[in-house]
């Protein structure tokens, strides 16, 4: 799923209306949002916290320092090692440790649904949907926890 795309999900999911309008730039193709109000914010996980914080849900940036630390130690993971997976064998490398990671948590930061889980979530879905690169601790947060999260959370998608 492009940036774009999922910013505009998680724009409806947090209940924010559709004003935003999004662009991207570079090779990369990195999601850039012109705001009304100001200049343009730049890359995945500044847009995605501003939206948060526009939606006062804010609770889904942590609500300690450590788990705010952790929070965006996540959402640098999904940028720097989720969306720079290329080959079979990254991806194998990928999910192997985060399975071995989410062992014992039932969220990524521990049992706090976070902005973090939602971003990762959005990320893994192109590895995941095909039972080949699924692993037992990545799917269920995938598919159960996740799925459930956002519905209880009012973030339905």
């Amino acid at each position: 799923m492009a940036a774009a795309a999922e910013l505009k999900l998680l724009e409806k999911s947090l209940g924010l209306s559709r004003g935003n309008k999004y662009s991207a730039q570079g090779e990369r193709q990195i999601p850039v949002l012109q705001t009304n109000n100001g200049p343009s914010l730049t890359g995945l996980t500044t847009i995605a916290t501003h939206l948060v914080k526009e939606a006062n849900k804010e609770y889904l940036l942590g609500s300690t320092a450590e788990e705010k630390a952790t929070v965006q130690q996540w959402l640098e993971y999904r940028v720097t090692r989720v969306d720079r997976q290329s080959s079979k064998e990254d991806i194998h490398t990928l999910l192997k440790d985060l399975n071995l990671y989410l062992e014992d948590k039932v969220y990524l930061t521990g049992y706090n649904f976070t902005l973090a889980d939602i971003l990762l979530y959005y990320g893994l879905h192109r590895f995941i949907v095909t039972p080949y690169f699924c692993r037992l601790h990545v799917c269920r947060f995938n598919q159960l926890r996740i799925e459930k999260a956002l519905l209880k959370n009012g973030i339905c998608t």
